[in-house]
């Protein structure tokens, strides 16, 4: 399961790749998770993702990672997520599950 973030202030976010034990997703479709980390730096929102590359991590075995989910999404079994892999973008300040497919 490839496990991507953008939101890169967050405390388990290692080059858009999330490094956390489990993951909580609310009603809501918010990464429960996140917790900010004043020590990494913020995005560039002024450059242009065309002006540069930017580093990934690599993808890391969360076959055992257990994803709870509290959204009514088609991929929430049983209030377990059973996506092949999710993405979290940071839209207006809050961590939302791209992934989501309302059921």
């Amino acid at each position: 399961m490839d496990i991507r973030c953008r939101r890169l202030d967050c405390k388990f976010n290692d080059h858009y790749t999330c490094k956390a034990k489990s993951l909580a997703v609310s009603k809501n479709v918010v990464c429960e998770i996140y917790q900010k980390d004043s020590s990494k730096p913020r995005a560039e929102k002024d450059i242009s993702i065309f002006e540069r590359t930017p580093k990934f991590a690599p993808q890391r075995d969360s076959k055992t990672m257990k994803i709870e989910c509290d959204a009514k999404c088609l991929l929430n079994h049983e209030g377990i997520c059973v996506a092949n892999g999710i993405t979290v973008n940071d839209y207006r300040g809050r961590a939302y599950c791209q992934t989501f497919i309302k059921k």
